[in-house]
């Protein structure tokens, strides 16, 4: 699976109408269209679709044709989305109707090329589901697990200074198996 961290957009013609495809990541869409609607006040359709993971590792899924005939241009939208395995992000499809009607065939032909286009031209990163653990250490060890767990991709979420310091972390599963062989002994990784 993939996903995308920015936002992308591309302008499809076809007869006379212009589709102008946005794609971001699922978290800055309501953003996203809100600001698409102030931007273009003559779009004629706001058509979106979106797929996201919810916190039980569901993929959770949603589209409209916001006016357009039923089934022609959310949904094959949705199945674009889907046959190219992205999660966590949404598209958005601003039409301008150019006066030349497509047909239900030409108008679902025209959504997914649209996606299909916005796709090409994103940079996909590869999905991988990240799990959040806290270590607990002492104040002379900081610098050097800081250090330590630079060299992986975890990130350190919060740092909470008390009589010890606990450091919550994010990664996935496998740097935290690469992080646990290079600790010191008296460490711990717990699951948060």
């Amino acid at each position: 699976m993939y996903f995308v961290n920015k936002e992308y957009n591309e302008t499809l013609e076809i007869k006379k109408s212009k589709f102008i495809t946005h794609i971001c990541p699922y978290n800055d869409f309501n953003k996203l269209i809100d600001r698409l609607k102030q931007e273009h006040p003559k779009g004629r359709h706001f058509v979106y679709a979106y797929r996201y993971i919810n916190e039980f590792d569901q993929i959770v899924e949603n589209s409209s044709d916001d006016g357009e005939p039923k089934g022609t241009s959310g949904k094959p939208s949705l199945n674009v989305l889907n046959g190219s395995q992205l999660v966590n992000c949404g598209v958005i499809i601003v039409r301008y109707f150019g006066g030349i009607r497509l047909g239900t065939g030409g108008l679902v032909k025209a959504y997914s090329d649209a996606v299909n286009l916005v796709i090409k031209s994103a940079v996909l990163l590869e999905y991988v589901k990240l799990t959040n653990k806290s270590l607990m250490i002492n104040y002379r060890q900081l610098s050097q697990i800081e250090y330590i767990i630079d060299k992986f991709q975890i990130k350190i979420v919060q740092k909470i200074f008390d009589t010890d310091v606990k450091l919550k972390l994010e990664g996935s599963k496998e740097e935290f198996a690469k992080l646990e062989c290079e600790l010191l002994r008296d460490c711990n990784l717990e699951d948060e």
